[in-house]
């Protein structure tokens, strides 16, 4: 007995004992499941608790009538196939049923073969039916979740079917179904339906990238567009369906990065600072350990704040070691915090960087000075996860993401010994080169204006440019500082410039006894024999520092050992 019979479900409603008897005993003698029903109500039970394939009814039952039944059958949008069949034919009740949706109309008495024949006929048809709406329903599945826009045709051309993507973005609606793709106007070029015509056609896919195309409300978007034949098992082409993917955003991403003139407080347009910007970007999301490497002065904390800023950790803490400034035992005390008594001067419990920075970022700045015993001590932070305090016993699990920065090379020192090779590659897991500011010379007149802007609003100043022959003397100097370099060379020109143009002469002294006549374009300007008699007086340097003597010689244009000695004569 093959299993697909035993699997379909009949109905038979007749009001007739023998019939429903006879015909309901053939029909189970070659494996179907059959339900009898004798009037509408027995027949209304069965269909509220089993969905059936088939269902044979007799139109004239009693004073009920099997026309009722077909009706409320269709009308509940159930897929069950009914043949009528009556002792008494007529044409307008065969009409009827046809056009309220019977398979079929037999007349009684009904043959056997006959019987079995049509029922055959009509599980097969809806077998048909049923694998059709399979189709349509996973297509309907994936045109609601897929949010690209899908349009199809069918293998004359005509507009088959579109999802709400393409309604919204395209401007498809449901008339437009049937009409000839050709034919069809959207207010745009129709670019899409000619590849998708053309893959049609040709019987080969089509591929258009980032086009442009205006959409009917007149905004201009970008696309990407693959159209492809639909092919029936038998190797019969049925249609063609195109993909359009809307790359608007990604483009005008693509375009912003190619002319982002800042990011996160870094500023910078040329091409190595773009790299720097994806480079972060693509960090951001990670929590991969990042070594940021580069000279003195080029942005380091910077970028560590910016991987920070722009990354999953932006909303738990951003902690700073600057490992140079403190001895073996205070770094060991910040790092990692120590318990009361731990050693003389402890007085009470301190928590540790590692643990202020639980769920966010710690930068350690200047890396390569740190000990043996604290890279050791790092190394099991880094591996483990996990750290001690100082005089402590007991572990404390910490979730940070670390970020280090150097200006040294970390490798020579691994090959030099001073430098643990296991530590030097858990912190290289990603590495970060920041360019000196002599390969970014196109960042310059950026800088400047920046560097004017922040120090006119700290220095209460009006300044709005600087000369051209002062900016050809930054473009020939080679700036070894670097970025903090020329942001104290703007400084010192801010302060000592007394209109709204920062000359040659407001540069400090340094900067000037740099660049000799033959380096630069600069015409008929030499160096001021003394900076800081003919601007600004030492107690003005001094003031304008708020003491700091390194500052104030930055911006007198004199060595430190000079500020000293001036100091000693006005003593």
């Amino acid at each position: 007995m093959p299993m697909l019979q035993q699997q379909h479900r009949i109905l038979l409603v007749d009001d007739e004992d023998g019939i429903r008897f006879t015909l309901g005993t053939l029909l189970k003698k070659e494996g179907y499941l059959v339900d009898l029903a004798a009037n509408l109500a027995e027949a209304r039970s069965f269909l509220q608790t089993t969905r059936y394939d088939l269902a044979f009814i007799d139109i004239m039952l009693a004073d009920e009538s099997g026309i009722d039944l077909l009706r409320e059958i269709k009308e509940s949008a159930q897929v069950t196939q009914v043949v009528m069949f009556t002792g008494c034919p007529q044409v307008e009740s065969a009409a009827e049923a046809v056009r309220l949706g019977a398979f079929d109309y037999m007349t009684k008495p009904v043959r056997f073969e006959t019987l079995i024949a049509v029922t055959r006929h009509a599980l097969g048809t809806k077998a048909l039916s049923d694998e059709r709406e399979r189709y349509r329903a996973n297509l309907d599945a994936i045109f609601r979740t897929v949010t690209d826009s899908i349009v199809m045709v069918d293998r004359d051309g005509r507009l088959a079917q579109f999802n709400a993507t393409a309604e919204r973005h395209c401007g498809y609606r449901d008339d437009l179904i049937g009409s000839n793709a050709a034919d069809i106007h959207l207010g745009c070029s129709g670019g899409c339906r000619i590849a998708l015509l053309e893959a049609l056609s040709s019987n080969v896919s089509r591929e258009l990238r980032r086009i442009e195309c205006c959409t009917p409300s007149g905004k201009t978007r970008i696309i990407s567009l693959t159209a492809t034949p639909v092919t029936e098992s038998d190797g019969t082409i049925s249609g063609a369906v195109a993909v359009i993917r809307d790359e608007t955003e990604l483009v005008e991403l693509e375009r912003s990065l190619r002319n982002r003139g800042s990011f996160h407080g870094i500023i910078g347009a040329s091409a190595p600072m773009q790299r720097v910007y994806r480079l972060i970007e693509s960090l951001a999301g990670v929590p991969s350990t990042v070594l940021i490497s580069g000279e003195s002065g080029t942005g380091k904390e910077l970028v560590a704040a910016a991987l920070h800023g722009s990354g999953v950790r932006s909303r738990g803490p951003y902690v700073k070691v600057n490992c140079s400034a403190l001895s073996e035992h205070l770094l060991e005390s910040e790092l990692f915090g120590h318990v009361r008594g731990a050693f003389t001067g402890a007085i009470s419990d301190k928590i540790g960087r590692f643990q202020k920075a639980h769920g966010g970022t710690l930068f350690l700045d200047e890396i390569g000075d740190i000990s043996p015993a604290i890279q050791m001590r790092l190394l099991r932070v880094l591996q483990e996860s996990e750290f001690e305090r100082v005089g402590e016993s007991s572990s404390i699990k910490v979730d940070v993401r670390i970020v280090a920065a150097t200006n040294q090379s970390l490798a020579e020192k691994v090959s030099q010994g001073t430098f643990r090779q296991d530590l030097y590659y858990r912190l290289n897991v990603i590495r970060l080169d920041l360019p000196p500011l002599r390969d970014r010379s196109d960042d310059l007149e950026l800088l400047v204006a920046h560097f004017i802007t922040y120090f006119n609003a700290k220095l209460s100043k009006t300044v709005t440019a600087v000369s051209d022959d002062a900016m050809a003397l930054f473009r020939s100097y080679n700036w070894p500082g670097n970025v903090r370099e020329l942001q104290h060379a703007i400084e010192h020109a801010c302060i000592l410039c007394k209109t709204t143009i920062i000359t040659v002469s407001d540069l400090p002294q340094d900067l000037l006894d740099s660049v000799t006549l033959a380096d630069t374009p600069v015409r008929n300007v030499s160096p001021p024999p003394s900076v800081s008699v003919a601007k600004v007086s030492l107690a003005e340097a001094l003031a304008a520092s708020g003491g700091n003597k390194a500052r104030a010689a930055r911006l007198l244009g004199i060595s430190r050992m000079t500020l000293y000695r001036q100091m000693g004569l006005t003593s």
